[in-house]
């Protein structure tokens, strides 16, 4: 083989190194293409499953997230949304703070176009939680996940009264059985019957959830129930079953109207009753009253008694306590006590005590009288007030004395009583005042004489004429209307003058006559006083006063609130001691129970 010379292989070298630097540049040409698309399938690999991963937590989110958030709705605005926000890179985000258990104030973390890059550059998880915290607010999520948490704790830790059930059942089966048995069965079975029920009702005692049971009660259940099939096997005819179970049930329901009597006998007995406190008041006042001189007996401050240009309140009332409630609470209330004159009429009995009573306590700027109403020579008993008893009057319902006390009767005398007076308004004793009610004065009576609140339905009972007047009878029927709406005592607008133009007295005493010998009305006076006011009552707003404090449990306390008058009509008057007490302190915050007598005679809230 020929030898090259240098100067040739020099000549040669110089051929061959451009050569060189193509074959380098070719080998990393296909290195390139080799590795890079690994790289690029690798890093999309990834991108994929932190997505699929990104998916998923979004499901876990959607319980979380309520029914009507744009991402569980789904829609497609939401989701180009979300694209948008995941692909932006300079779009600003408002500022959204999530906050730590406790806190009310934001910390330092924010979560925005900031908060985003942040994120990203703890990885991949990082981005997509980043991403996610930018499409939910944080603290809606947090808050409503908190929310959840609570109700699975309150599900999880809700006490049961399965067990308890279950053994009061098994009681009730027990007795059952037990009653199928012959009267005075000493038999294996009945004494083994009365002996679980002892012991379950021992168990169970004042038990509400299963948690107050005692460690022995799943045995005694599984005792029972052992016994319960035994006699299931003793008593399988079921017809005679059937016959005895309906027995029973009648039995029962006799035994529910018997005490439900008792109840109503008792109720009206504790009605009638004199609370001892009160028996004490008015002996110390009555015997105060003999103790002091004739001229200083009486109310000294007349000026203002005949003037028919003040505001005139009169109250029939035996009862020097609640008496003393309505005139305080009139007064509290009123806007311009100085125009206030107060009519106070009672019996001879109490006379001496409301007097005294009110001497030691004046009502402030206002006026005040007190008037004996047996001093009224005018006024026939015997022509006034109802005779017509029925044949049952000794019962306890006849004698309360909201049906026989003649001071009920007596305010259909007021014209005559107060022949100097233009208009009154009329307040029982068993009402308190809790807005000023000057503005009965200027509201237009529309030629009326009296003023009410109606009542067309009370406790989701229709309350018309027909629940108080008999219209079986054709006196009744030819002269009012059944459906009419019925009002009540408690606080009423007296038109004088258009009273004494009507002869409203002679109509009373008209219905009066008529009911002698035959029951047209139910025991009281409203009933007359419904028929005699018939067609000459206006109606006033009814949210003016609330009735049925009383009596009825369920008024609300949004209308106690709002009403300018209470009227706690029924049996549980707020002085008894069967008052309901989430009524009576509307009552008593009218009490001086700082007065010495009320002290002397233990009277206290």
């Amino acid at each position: 083989m020929p030898t090259l010379s240098k100067a040739q292989q020099n000549s040669v070298f110089k051929l061959n190194q451009p050569w060189k630097w193509q074959r380098l540049l070719l080998i990393s040409f296909l290195f390139t293409s080799v590795f890079a698309p690994i790289l690029f399938l690798s890093d999309k690999l990834t991108y994929f499953t932190s997505s699929s991963e990104h998916k998923e937590f979004l499901d876990d989110i959607s319980s979380v997230v309520s029914l009507d958030h744009p991402l569980k709705r789904g829609s497609d605005s939401g989701k180009l949304n979300a694209i948008q926000q995941e692909t932006g890179e300079n779009v600003k985000e408002p500022r959204r703070f999530v906050f730590r258990d406790g806190e009310d104030k934001p910390p330092a973390r924010v979560i925005g176009s900031t908060g985003s890059k942040n994120a990203r550059s703890h990885g991949n998880h990082g981005k997509h939680q980043s991403r996610l915290e930018q499409l939910i607010p944080l603290q809606e999520v947090q808050s409503k996940h908190q929310l959840g948490e609570k109700s699975v704790r309150s599900r999880t830790h809700k006490p049961t009264e399965e067990k308890v059930l279950q053994m009061r059942d098994q009681v009730i089966r027990a007795k059952a059985y037990l009653n199928f048995a012959a009267p005075r069965s000493n038999s294996h079975l009945a004494k083994e019957l009365r002996l679980r029920i002892r012991e379950s009702e021992r168990s169970l005692g004042d038990a509400i959830k299963d948690s107050d049971l005692h460690r022995s009660a799943s045995q005694r259940m599984r005792s029972m129930e052992a016994v319960l099939t035994k006699a299931g096997r003793v008593y399988n005819d079921c017809g005679a079953m059937a016959t005895k179970l309906r027995a029973m049930t009648h039995n029962a329901e006799e035994q529910v109207a018997a005490h439900k009597k008792q109840a109503e006998h008792l109720s009206q007995l504790a009605a009638t009753t004199f609370p001892k406190g009160l028996h004490c008041l008015t002996m110390r006042l009555t015997t105060d009253f003999f103790e002091l001189q004739s001229d200083k007996r009486g109310i000294t401050d007349t000026s203002k008694l005949k003037r028919p240009d003040l505001y005139h309140y009169v109250i029939f009332s035996d009862n020097v306590l609640a008496c003393s409630v309505v005139v305080n609470s009139t007064v509290s209330s009123s806007l311009a006590p100085e125009k206030l004159v107060i009519h106070v009429v009672t019996d001879m009995l109490n006379y001496p005590a409301m007097t005294t009573w009110f001497r030691s306590n004046p009502p402030g700027q206002a006026a005040l009288e007190v008037l004996n109403m047996d001093e009224l020579t005018w006024l026939d008993p015997s022509r006034g007030f109802p005779s017509n008893q029925p044949s049952d009057s000794l019962t306890p319902k006849f004698r309360n004395p909201k049906y026989i006390n003649p001071l009920n009767h007596a305010r259909f005398y007021i014209p005559e009583i107060f022949p100097a007076l233009d208009k009154v308004v009329h307040l029982d004793h068993d009402v308190v005042v809790q807005r000023d009610l000057s503005l009965l004065w200027s509201m237009d009576m529309k030629g009326m004489v009296n003023g009410a609140v109606h009542e067309c339905s009370r406790g989701g009972l229709e309350h018309t004429l027909d629940a108080f007047l008999n219209f079986s009878d054709p006196v009744v029927v030819s002269r009012l209307d059944a459906k009419a709406c019925a009002w009540g005592f408690g606080v009423n607008m007296f038109d004088l003058r258009e009273w004494r133009q009507r002869k409203l007295t002679n109509v009373y005493h008209e219905w009066l006559e008529m009911g002698k010998g035959r029951q047209l009305w139910k025991l009281g006076s409203l009933p007359v006083g419904l028929a005699t006011f018939h067609g000459a009552t206006v109606r006033l707003n009814g949210g003016l006063m609330v009735h049925g404090l009383g009596y009825d449990p369920l008024v609300s306390r949004r209308d106690i609130e709002k009403a300018a008058v209470l009227h706690y009509d029924g049996n549980m008057k707020p002085w008894l001691e069967i008052a309901m007490a989430k009524y009576r302190g509307y009552w008593t915050k009218f009490v001086p129970y700082e007065q010495p007598y009320l002290q002397q005679c233990n009277i206290h809230p």
